[in-house]
């Protein structure tokens, strides 16, 4: 019988560093072997990994709960593998999809995996003895079809790979999954087996869409004869109302700094609902457990105090200390003193079409306060949208060059929180 198709229950507390700070804040979901994994994690450093496409140029927030785990495996004295799929990303991971993913250029993925290690370069310390990223490319590209198939291929069940959910999913919808997608988890199984090989690799981490590929992970290397493999899932993080982590009316919440502002980065933990305040500080900051349960005890107004040392904790770990308390102080003179503050996100529109005037719906499109034009006539309509401070009335109010201010700027305004400077060129 296999001890590993079982969700983990860590009680007591677990005796490593590691798998304790992952409990008490929450991390943990899945785990193939958790009293295995604790023993191994107590008596010595371990190389742990997580996988990540190469799919765009910045991760987003729903992947900072796994980046966070590599920083917490380091942090409490481990080895931490970023695996680049530069080689997978040539295929598409199916899980979650109910589409065949564009297929990308060599260069394109080259040029994501270069914006992507920006963010990991935040989050942990890379070098020879410490954390390292690799690539699958590496030695997938180099593989030979045939002694695949043979090799590998022929431990692996079709019948158990299509009750996989990544697989089943899709066709319980209808939706088409190429035999090229169908290699997926083959080779993210795979690069279980050559990460051990090649650098001592012992454990496998992710989402829980990906529990059937590291339990196939695991199973490969048992199979292929190489030392126990573990795998570790979290939980799908959902906020109280139900969304979808990192998921906006105005898209995804971005990472990298060409993609988001800092300060916007800031205002989406400042926006954070009080039921999830407690859990997000868990998550994604590292204050110390006596220090959140103080900030989750508060309640009322008091709890928004709550938000902003959130806000500025999740932001100081990917953009600094400094760059975060110029974004809380950025939002406080904007929303305590009502200042024209020059740290808001800027928008810049040709002075021309200012010149011919803009009429309000659409320039709060365009200034990314709202996805399109009907939700920004129904932000008008509903009072939630001001110009300078001042409410609008009407979506089609035209907005011109004399409503710039002294500064040269226009202030937009989408309710209380969200906030943009429009400046001409």
């Amino acid at each position: 019988m296999r001890r590993f198709h079982r969700q983990v229950v860590l009680e007591p507390m677990p005796r490593s560093d590691f798998l304790a700070a992952l409990t008490e804040r929450g991390f943990i979901h899945q785990c193939t072997d958790s009293e295995g994994l604790d023993a191994l994690c107590a008596a010595g450093p371990i190389r742990a990994y997580i996988g990540f496409d190469c799919t765009a140029d910045s991760l987003h927030v729903g992947s900072l709960v796994q980046i966070m785990m590599l920083h917490w495996l380091q942090k409490t004295g481990h080895k931490p593998i970023v695996l680049m799929g530069g080689g997978t990303t040539k295929i598409g991971d199916p899980s979650g999809r109910d589409e065949t993913r564009q297929l990308l250029t060599h260069e394109g993925i080259q040029a994501n995996k270069a914006g992507i290690f920006k963010v990991f370069e935040k989050f942990l310390t890379f070098s020879d003895d410490q954390a390292i990223m690799v690539d699958n490319d590496d030695w997938l590209s180099e593989l030979k079809y045939i002694p695949l198939l043979r090799d590998v291929g022929r431990h692996f069940s079709v019948n158990r790979m299509l009750t996989m959910d990544s697989v089943k999913n899709r066709l319980e919808r209808e939706q088409p999954l190429t035999f090229l997608e169908f290699n997926y988890m083959i080779l993210q199984s795979y690069d279980f087996v050559e990460l051990s090989k090649r650098y001592g690799c012992v454990l496998q981490m992710g989402g829980s869409d990906q529990w059937g590929n590291i339990v196939s992970g695991s199973d490969l290397g048992r199979r292929m004869e190489q030392p126990q493999l573990y795998g570790l899932t979290t939980p799908l993080i959902t906020t109280a109302d139900g969304g979808k982590m990192g998921k906006t009316a105005a898209g995804a919440v971005w990472l990298n700094e060409d993609r988001l502002s800092v300060y916007d980065y800031w205002q989406f933990w400042r926006n954070t609902l009080d039921a999830d305040v407690g859990k997000f500080l868990k998550l994604f900051t590292v204050l110390p457990m006596d220090e959140i349960a103080k900030l989750e005890a508060l309640e009322g107004a008091e709890l928004n105090e709550a938000k902003k040392v959130l806000a500025t904790e999740a932001t100081a770990l990917l953009h600094g200390r400094a760059k975060a308390e110029e974004a809380a102080e950025t939002a406080r003179k904007a929303f305590e003193e009502g200042a024209q503050a020059e740290g808001l996100p800027t928008v810049r529109v040709a002075a021309a079409d200012l010149e011919d005037g803009i009429p309000a719906f659409n320039l709060f499109q365009r200034a990314g306060l709202a996805s399109s034009g009907g939700e920004a006539r129904r932000l008008v309509r509903g009072g939630g949208a001001r110009l300078n401070d001042v409410a609008l009335s009407d979506e089609n109010r035209v907005i011109g060059t004399a409503d710039l201010t002294e500064a040269g700027a226009l202030k937009l305004s989408a309710g209380r929180k969200r906030h943009v400077l429009v400046k001409p060129v």
